[in-house]
């Protein structure tokens, strides 16, 4: 007889942070099946959700540690060997300066891995070097709604959504890159609200919307400066909250009131019409939402634009309620997670900030370290400084720069550049295969922990299979390399289980000191702030302050800047890059075959007009070029996309969009390099 077992879990994809269960066979994960009391996805699940798990059982999985020798080839290590050279190169270079070391966290590792990474970097390293992805995704969303909120995520709960009599979708593609989210979208207007959508792009998500505003790649502020004019010329703002809630409004009024919506139309190229609709429909509601994702965030002036959203909300008083609010949507499964855990230079576990130096006292003596009150290097500063030969030693944990950071050229060489590189991995990524050494780690299904999904929902994963032979838990590796530093980490990097580390968690961060595993484990899971077990813990924040000291929020005044690199005559059109339904980062669903089979490779999509101007057909194989580098890429002709810009999705790396984009400018509030828009040129190949 077959015995089925079914194992909760939480999709490892976007940050939507759906509920499935694992089917299990014989002790092997076969398949997935929507968790249908789960709040989040109430039983649906996207194509991600339903054919994602496929990647874990695949054949070539790194099961045996590798040492790369002194041809570049990679050789079979024993894992003392591989955790003993790193263990003794982390401790060289960190005794002789830690700064000359720094580390990657995880965003799509459980909440747990990612504690004990940011804790090798501080404690057995002594470096603020640690970062991640949301570094390049989500970055000015944590610097933006903290300068203006006081804290850097997401006011509201998915399910506020449908309370909605308005929502404002700018920079959010949500049915492809969040579908379980977009289907509370549509389940909103089925509640009677109105979807506007902004978007340079005629997206699945613009075709839900009632009213769409097609607009200029990376001129965000411009536009969400003109619709604030309107709306003050309207008389439509809440005086009320403002004056009571709210403080810096006569700073923002005076930049605001300088952006006429005929100027505003010529720098966005939108019409006045799209744009004084959108304005009046926002400032007139009762409840008004802002959605938004990577659209806004990833551009040199990243921050501006997150703040510029968080204006438009306090000036109409639309936060602190349900149906309100501003919603990021966070592109992986656990970033969220990643920044709570305190893997960012800027902050410990919690949000309890590295410049503060009580704090870092505190965190010292719990540690037994000797940190600066000084924040280290972010993701893309360590990069910069590897290439310039200031970081000698780079610890990567599951996370692919050589395809997801901006160009990859400059990458490869920064990389060539350090003294070790150190990656912890399922597979041989374009990272890895960089590496000096890689530790191969259990993965999705094969271990305990949390995820923490956008709306700050903590939730419980479980272990459906072991992990393959040879391979062990991310902690593990980096327990046992600290212990090798140092005989005296033993009992400070000594735990049990990936409970025993979430209850260290809790005891260092004062959101999560209510979330036992006891209230966790269920289908609601638990939002923070959580700072006690009598706290119902709700996803709703700002409801009668901010969480600025003083409770205020802060207006922001922001001009429009516009991208660092401007389309010319030698490089005529603006490229931004997108994520698609099928896919996400090249290691997980190009190894799942029911999703790979569905989109095989990268396109680039191009203006019907600007195809025609170029003689391009639709499918042609064309090259694309920039500064920074070139690449051969099908062409997708379309009037889906304004004409001027380009679009090329990310997941590729036979033709990677990134050889493209541009790092040599960054947004100084989050440096947030300029993935969004950069100029390039589009050609036939001849012959």
């Amino acid at each position: 007889m077959v015995e089925i077992e079914y194992v909760k879990t939480i999709c490892p994809y976007c940050g939507t942070g759906c509920g499935i269960n694992f089917v299990v066979k014989d002790g092997k994960i076969v398949g997935v099946e929507p968790y249908k009391r789960h709040p989040v996805n109430e039983g649906k699940v996207c194509p991600k959700g339903n054919f994602g798990y496929e990647f874990i059982n695949r054949e070539d999985r790194l099961t045996t540690p590798l040492i790369k020798d002194e041809n570049g080839e990679f050789q079979e290590a024993t894992w003392d060997e591989a955790l003993d050279l790193v263990a003794n190169k982390l401790k060289e270079v960190s005794d002789e300066d830690p700064n000359k070391v720094g580390f990657y966290a995880c965003a799509r590792s459980p909440n747990e891995n990612i504690y004990i990474t940011q804790k090798l970097a501080r404690a057995a390293c002594g470096t603020q070097n640690v970062d991640h992805c949301a570094r390049i995704c989500h970055g000015p969303t944590v610097a933006g709604l903290a300068t203006t909120f006081g804290s850097g995520a997401m006011t509201n709960g998915f399910d506020s959504i449908k309370e909605a009599d308005v929502i404002f979708c700018i920079g959010s593609n949500n049915m492809e890159a969040h579908p379980l989210f977009g289907r509370k979208i549509i389940q909103a207007q089925k509640n009677g609200a109105k979807l506007i959508v902004a978007d340079p792009r005629y997206t699945p998500t613009a075709r839900l919307a009632d009213d769409y505003i097609e607009f200029k790649t990376g001129t965000d502020v411009a536009l969400l400066n003109g619709m604030m004019k309107i709306i003050l010329d309207n008389d439509l703002q809440d005086d009320e909250f403002i004056a009571n809630r709210t403080k810096g409004f006569e700073e923002f009024k005076e930049v605001v009131m300088k952006y006429d919506v005929e100027k505003v139309s010529e720098i966005t190229e939108a019409s006045v019409e799209e744009i004084t609709k959108a304005a009046l429909d926002y400032g007139k509601a009762d409840k008004a939402a802002i959605v938004y994702s990577l659209g806004i965030t990833e551009h040199s002036h990243g921050a501006d634009n997150v703040m510029s959203c968080a204006n438009l909300a306090m000036l109409t008083g639309n936060i602190g309620r349900e149906g309100t609010g501003v919603n990021p949507l966070r592109g992986q499964n656990n970033v969220q997670g990643a920044c709570d855990m305190g893997a960012l230079p800027s902050d410990y576990v919690g949000y309890q900030k590295v410049a503060d130096q009580e704090t870092t006292d505190l965190f010292n003596e719990r540690y037994g370290s000797n940190l600066p009150a000084k924040p280290g290097l972010t993701l893309v500063e360590m990069m910069n400084a590897a290439h310039a030969g200031d970081l000698k030693v780079l610890y990567i944990h599951g996370e692919d720069p050589v395809l997801s950071d901006a160009d990859i050229k400059h990458t490869k060489e920064a990389l060539a550049n350090l003294d070790m590189l150190i990656v912890q991995e399922l597979f041989m990524t374009d990272t890895a295969e960089c590496a000096d050494v890689i530790l191969p780690a259990a993965g999705w299904g094969e271990q305990e922990g949390t995820f923490t999904n956008g709306e700050r929902r903590v939730q419980c994963l479980h272990k459906a299979q072991e992990p393959p032979e040879g391979t062990k838990l991310d902690w593990k590796i980096m327990e046992e390399i600290a212990v090798r530093m140092n005989p005296d980490f033993k009992d400070q990097f000594h735990y049990e289980s990936a409970e025993e580390i979430f209850d260290e968690i809790r005891e260092y961060a004062p959101i999560m000191a209510g979330m036992n595993r006891e209230r966790l484990d269920t289908p609601e899971a638990l939002h923070w702030p959580c700072p006690s077990v009598d706290d119902p813990c709700q996803p709703l924040m700002h409801k009668d302050k901010f969480a600025h000291a003083d409770g205020l929020g802060i207006f922001q005044s922001i001009e429009h800047l516009g991208p660092v690199e401007e389309p010319d005559e030698e490089y005529p059109l603006l490229l931004t890059t997108t994520r698609i339904l099928f896919h996400y980062h090249a290691a997980m669903t190009r190894r799942c075959e029911t999703l790979d089979n569905e989109v095989k490779t990268g396109f680039i999509e191009i203006n019907t007009e600007d195809a025609e101007e170029l003689g391009i057909l639709n499918n042609e194989i064309v090259k694309a070029s920039s500064r920074r580098g070139e690449i051969e890429i099908p062409a997708r002709v379309t009037d889906n996309i304004k004409k001027g810009i380009v679009n090329i999705p990310m997941h590729f790396t036979e033709c990677a969009a990134n050889m493209l984009t541009n790092s040599d400018s960054f947004d100084p509030k989050s440096k947030m390099v300029e993935l969004k828009a950069c100029a390039i040129k589009v050609e036939k190949i001849e012959g």
